[in-house]
């Protein structure tokens, strides 16, 4: 299982970081052991002043596909979800200075908790999906599915160009603005079209 992870997918994102709007889908990957689930703690690393929430989509693909065509691409995904890709937003910035990579502001361990997942057929209108992220009861993040950039289809034909899709793999496909840090001690709740799907600590 593989956690391919979607950057700048939401015009307001890309911008409130200084960063080009894409041209076309910008991806990178956290490993298996960046995964947490169930709503358990995020421990808060020791290696980082400056870890900042980011919520998004999450899609679960569910069949194997390579150079998968756009008009097929909704055949290989049936549930969605949320999750948070937390970022080491001083060593990315760090990184990014010294044009290096940046998986460790990225990848470590723990820093992608993803929601329960939930058939897309439940969902009216995957395209339009409401989703947002409270911090100790204020709204820190909101947006919908519609301001996608690219959208779930061409993510997954894109994505399949470079590399196989195999069966429990994760997408993250973006965040919306309002990216900013977290603390010890703050509670995350994050919803989807108003139900609460995320709900859990910062230790």
């Amino acid at each position: 299982m593989k956690i391919i992870c979607i950057g700048r997918n939401y015009v307001a994102h890309a911008k409130e970081l200084n960063n080009d709007v894409p041209s076309k889908p910008i991806f990178f990957m956290k490993p298996d052991s960046a995964l947490v689930t169930g709503n358990r703690p995020f421990f808060y690393p020791d290696f980082s002043d400056m870890v900042h929430h980011e919520l998004e989509v999450v899609i679960r693909i569910d069949r194997l596909g390579k150079s998968i065509e756009e008009k097929y691409a909704h055949r290989y995904f049936s549930e969605v979800g949320l999750g948070v890709d937390f970022t080491a937003r001083d060593l990315q910035n760090e990184m990014k200075k010294k044009g290096l990579p940046w998986e460790i502001a990225k990848g470590f361990d723990y820093s992608a908790p993803v929601s329960e997942l939930f058939p897309v057929a439940t969902c009216k209108d995957i395209h339009n999906l409401g989703f947002r992220l409270d911090v100790n009861g204020k709204t820190v993040q909101e947006g919908t599915t519609a301001l996608m950039i690219f959208g779930f289809e061409k993510i997954i034909s894109y994505v399949s160009r470079f590399m196989t899709l195999k069966t429990g793999d994760l997408i993250f496909t973006g965040t919306p603005a309002g990216v900013g840090p977290v603390a010890i001690n703050d509670r995350l709740e994050a919803y989807m079209e108003g139900k609460k799907l995320m709900d859990f600590p910062v230790k």
